[in-house]
């Protein structure tokens, strides 16, 4: 049975030496650089606005980039149902999802630092409501501002985590950008730095591990398969066919596998990789 936590070591290893006089110089010139009025946080100023944040759900890209057939088939191992769901499917009936075997939800909470989904508690309320096991998830816009800006967004914004035996830790929800170049036009080196800054500012504020939903193809294509996150941060993994498939880099096994994105009621459906009780340790924490 899969363990779904791990120890918190994960910064990148440091670089190798290199030159003391050029490197020098090169720490002269951006002090030099960080004294001009707004050059601090230049990469992300001004922060773009998504200009379409309510169609941005979880998975939203994927078939494009990936398709897939739906759905599952086949004997199952020990799983839990779930569903994720955003402003796109508006009032959610959680009691017929409840009737149907749903047993956790996940809902997405904000999109880079500007927004906020004006269905949030309706969906995440309304699942606790229902006795479900909840969770808020952010959508990522990496190139919009700082991992950390976002994480605190996120935090203040309906990600928090509480142990109620209810509620389970954050997601930061990473695929192909939705607004333009597939990998934010950063490299796999930024994107690395940006996706730790998120994960250590949201440990900080709440003393979990936040998931990361990510297919593998964008995560090899955009991140260079790094790996260091696998010993940390549990795996949700988007394949709309017959079985999970190939895992990115670093991790063994999956904990969600979001299996269709055309199931009844809400069109997202999941798969918790484990009983019921493992569910609800992850949400102990």
């Amino acid at each position: 049975m899969p363990v779904h936590c791990s120890g918190r070591e994960r910064r990148r290893p440091p670089a190798p030496p290199r030159l003391v006089a050029p490197l020098l110089s090169l720490l002269a010139a951006l002090a030099l650089l960080i004294t001009l009025p707004g050059a601090a946080d230049a990469s992300y100023a001004p922060a773009k606005h998504p200009t379409h944040p309510a169609q941005d759900w979880m998975g939203v890209t994927v078939t494009d980039h990936e398709g897939g057939q739906d759905e599952a088939q086949g004997p199952r191992s020990a799983s839990v149902e779930g569903v994720d769901v955003s402003s796109h499917n508006g009032n959610v009936s959680w009691s017929k999802l409840k009737k149907s075997g749903v047993r956790f939800a996940y809902t997405k909470a904000t999109e880079g630092t500007s927004y906020t989904n004006p269905y949030f508690a309706q969906q995440y309320d309304g699942s606790y409501d229902a006795g479900m096991i909840r969770g808020a998830y952010h959508f990522a816009l990496p190139d919009n501002s700082s991992g950390t800006a976002q994480a605190d967004y996120f935090a203040r914004h309906g990600g928090g985590w509480s142990r109620d035996h209810k509620t389970l830790p954050g997601v930061l929800d990473l695929e192909w950008n939705p607004y333009g170049d597939a990998c934010y036009g950063m490299s796999s080196d930024d994107l690395i730095d940006w996706v730790t800054d998120f994960f250590d500012r949201y440990y900080r504020r709440t003393g979990r591990d936040a998931l990361l939903y990510t297919a593998t193809k964008w995560w090899k294509e955009c991140v260079g398969n790094y790996s260091r996150f696998g010993s940390v941060n549990p795996l949700w993994t988007p394949q709309y066919s017959s079985s999970v498939g190939e895992l990115p880099k670093g991790w063994s096994f999956h904990t969600i596998w979001q299996y269709t994105d055309s199931g009844p009621t809400v069109g997202d459906h999941n798969r918790f990789n484990g009983t019921f009780s493992r569910l609800q340790a992850l949400a102990d924490g």
